[in-house]
C-alpha cells in the first residue's frame, strides 16, 4: 500500500533512516503521525523545525543548548576546575542523572576511528585543548566509551595533556551490578580489577 501512496512511503522512508528504526517500526511511526489531527502534526512538525534551528554547541563545552553559553558552564556552584570529557551529549544526560559529579563537561562530539574516517580533527579536541590556557583546570576525567575507538581517543588526548601538567583519570569501568562473573568478558573484567576499590 504505501508504495502506491508516495507521501505514506516517503514518510516511512524517512523514518528508517533514524538509528535504531527498522522497516515495521518505521510504517507504525507513520501512520501514527497520519492519525494525528492537523494541530497535531503540525505542532510535530514545528517542533523538529525549531529544535534544529535553535539548538546549537555551547561556545564553552560543546554539548548542545539553545543558547551561546550552556546551564552547566554558567553555574558557578559547580567545580570548574575539574572537566570530565565524554563523546556526546547523551552522556551528559547519563552522567548528571547520577547526581554525584559535580564538575565540567567537554562532549567530544565523537570518538577517533580511523576506520571511518574520523581523526582528531573532526572532533572537538582543539577546543577541549583551548579550555585549558588559563590554570584553571586541575583534573580531566576521560569518560569516552570502552571501546576500541573510545580507548584510542582517551589515550591520544591524555598524552597531549599531560605534559600540560593537569592530572587525567580515566573512569573505572568494571562489572554491572546484578551480572554473572562469567558473563562478563575478558576487557570488562580487567577494567573492574583496575578499577577496584578499598572495601
Amino acid at each position: 500500500m504505501a508504495r502506491n501512496v508516495v507521501p505514506l512511503a516517503n514518510l516511512i522512508e524517512q523514518f528508517e533512516r533514524l538509528p535504531g528504526i527498522g522497516h515495521k517500526s518505521a510504517q507504525k511511526l507513520a501512520f501514527h503521525i497520519l492519525n494525528m489531527t492537523d494541530a497535531e502534526a503540525k505542532k510535530f512538525a514545528d517542533t523538529i523545525i525549531l529544535a534544529h534551528e535553535k539548538i546549537h554547541r555551547c561556545s564553552v563545552c560543546c554539548d548542545l543548548t539553545d543558547s551561546d553559553t550552556c546551564n552547566i558552564c554558567l553555574d558557578e556552584k559547580r567545580d570548574h576546575t575539574t572537566i570530565c570529557v565524554v563523546e556526546n551529549s547523551k552522556d551528559v544526560i547519563a552522567i548528571e542523572r547520577t547526581r554525584e559529579y559535580n564538575g565540567m563537561y567537554h562532549v567530544l562530539h565523537g570518538s577517533i576511528s580511523p576506520m571511518n574516517g574520523i581523526g582528531p580533527d573532526e572532533i572537538t579536541i582543539k577546543e577541549l585543548l583551548n579550555r585549558l590556557s588559563d590554570d584553571t583546570v586541575k583534573e580531566i576525567i576521560m569518560a569516552t566509551n570502552p571501546t576500541v575507538e573510545g580507548e584510542a581517543t582517551a589515550m591520544y588526548i591524555s598524552r597531549l595533556i599531560k605534559p600540560l601538567g593537569i592530572k587525567v583519570s580515566r573512569l573505572a569501568y568494571g562489572v554491572p551490578v546484578g551480572a554473572d562473573l562469567e558473563y562478563a568478558d575478558e576487557i570488562t573484567l580487567t577494567r573492574a580489577i583496575e578499577g577496584r576499590q578499598v572495601l
